[in-house]
Parts: C-alpha cells; sequence; structure tokens
C-alpha cells in the first residue's frame, strides 16, 4: 500500500508541474500579400491582326504556281 501511495504522490506531483503553466496557443503572425496589378498594354488588340496579315503575306510570296 505504501507502494502505491508513494507512486501516487510522485505522479500527482509529476503531473501538476508539468501543467502548471498551462496551454497556450501559439502566435502565428501573417505577412499580408500585396498583388500588384499591371495594366493592360494599349497595343494588345494589333498583335493578332498583324500576325494574321504576316501569314496572308507569307501565303502570297511562297506561292509558286509557275503555270
Amino acid at each position: 500500500m505504501t507502494k502505491f501511495a508513494t507512486f501516487a504522490a510522485a505522479l500527482g506531483l509529476t503531473a501538476s508541474s508539468a501543467l502548471a503553466g498551462g496551454y497556450v496557443a501559439p502566435v502565428v503572425e501573417v505577412e499580408p500579400v500585396i498583388v500588384e496589378e499591371q495594366p493592360a498594354s494599349s497595343n494588345a488588340g494589333l498583335v493578332v491582326p498583324a500576325l494574321l496579315l504576316l501569314g496572308v503575306i507569307a501565303a502570297i510570296a511562297s506561292d509558286d504556281d509557275d503555270s
């Protein structure tokens, strides 16, 4: 019986000192993310027609119809 009482007392003292401070949730600071939007380029509407025009010119120039 004394062994059990000694064990219970030792366990009780150990547990109380281990939990003496209580639980404190960790504080995580998140840095804000800044998203910078770049303005659309002013000549974006000219790229596709220019490429189509170059394709038509290349097709006409490579036409080797020597009949």
